[in-house]
């Protein structure tokens, strides 16, 4: 009979996949633990090619991109990331819920070769647990977020950790991409990496190695800027992309942590009975009337001040604007006389030198045979002067 039921789940499972049902996925973590989910995408590539295709020999790799979201919601809850860095690479859901509940995410996956969706349905329930009282956080320099999430992976940290602990009973509590705390886009050369932060936690108090991080002279280095090793025996790192930096290195001792205050009881909403209603005193009467002078008078006053200091620049002043153009005036007239006289006694010196005037002021002077024409015969002049020639000696005839 159990063989049967694996058989009847593993058919349903296949028409399922046959049929394009959405496949729905149940996992349970609990509070303050580490989830992890990676989105394979062999599982999605049978969703978009039948299983016909197998003995066909049609199996293709598409590049996929997936969308995460809360069913009914959309983006993610609070404590819920995603990631997917290239769409040949698997995505990962990872987070660290805070508080018991149960989330409903949807998956979908896009084909970027035929753009075919699929949709999955991972119902993640969180049930209470006691947080760990000691919990330490270490930053990875040489690891991105996506080559931290694999389970083998988180295994390798895990096991280093353990060493510098000192003990087994270890559990990763959260992982931290650098970028979400600050950090710096690193450059696109090899050997640059974002950066990762894994905090764990354990029931067992620090080991030595670790309240050595507590020390002064630890926080000294560190704060002048040093490169700070491990002490000595303390760097269990067996490949080197795992080791940590100590400087940035923190303890959290939950057992000392003040406990939160209790929540405030909500109560019935009405006035207890045994008293009046005294409503608050009204505030007593201003007088605005200073605020007036100082806002609407001193103003007025100043612009009144200022009007008059310019009408009298423009108005008091115009006398002396005229005297200076009168002087003006008569300086010009002045020089209009001089000149007058000065022409009229070089003429009157031109007339008595007793010279005849030179021929070339006469009219009818002929610049060529030095001959000038009476005035008396210049009737006989033809009005046109283009009938005759200009340079000829005689006169064109009637």
């Amino acid at each position: 009979m159990a063989g049967c039921g694996s058989w009847i789940i593993f058919l349903t499972v296949c028409a399922a996949s046959l049929f394009g049902a959405n496949a729905e996925i149940k996992l349970t973590i609990p509070v303050g633990r580490l989830f992890t989910y990676e989105l394979l995408r062999e599982t999605f590539q049978n969703d978009f090619e039948p299983l016909s295709k197998l003995y066909a020999g049609r199996l293709y790799d598409d590049p996929m991109i997936f969308k995460c979201n809360m069913q009914n919601f959309p983006d993610l809850p609070e404590w819920l990331r995603f990631t997917q860095r290239h769409p040949f690479d698997n995505g990962f859901l990872y987070g660290t819920p805070m508080s018991p509940g149960k989330s409903i995410i949807e998956i979908y996956a896009i084909n970027k070769r035929n753009y075919d969706t699929a949709r999955h349905i991972l119902v993640i329930k969180v049930t209470p647990e006691k947080m760990l009282p000691y919990q330490a956080e270490f930053f990875i320099k040489l690891r991105e977020i996506e080559k931290v999430l694999p389970s083998p992976v988180q295994d390798e940290i895990k096991q280093d950790l353990q060493k510098l602990w000192n003990t087994e009973a270890l559990e990763i509590v959260n992982i931290t991409n650098a970028l979400d705390r600050g950090g710096r886009v690193p450059l696109p050369i090899a050997g640059h990496f974002e950066g990762v932060y894994v905090k764990v936690g354990s029931e067992k108090y620090f080991s030595d190695c670790l309240q050595r991080v507590l020390t002064p002279d630890h926080q000294k280095q560190c704060t002048a800027g040093a490169k700070v090793k491990g002490p000595g025996g303390c760097n269990f790192c067996r490949i080197p992309s795992n080791c940590i930096t100590w400087c940035k290195t923190e303890l959290f001792d939950l057992t000392k942590l003040e406990p939160e205050p209790p929540a405030p009881t909500m109560g019935s909403g009405i006035l207890e009975s045994g008293g009046d209603f005294n409503p608050p005193e009204s505030p007593p009467s201003r007088d605005y009337f200073p605020d007036y002078i100082v806002t609407v008078i001193v103003p007025l006053i100043i612009a009144i001040i200022l009007s008059l200091l310019l009408a009298y620049i423009m108005f008091g002043k115009r006398e002396g604007v005229e005297t200076r153009n009168a002087r003006t005036n008569q300086i010009q007239l002045y020089h209009h006389h001089t000149i007058h006289g000065n022409t009229d006694e070089l003429r009157s010196m031109a007339g008595n030198r007793g010279v005849p005037p030179p021929l070339s002021t006469f009219p009818m002077f002929n610049s060529r045979t030095g001959e000038s024409a009476s005035p008396l015969q210049s009737d006989s002049i033809p009005l046109i002067m283009a009938q005759h020639d200009p340079y000829s000696d005689t006169l064109p005839r009637k």
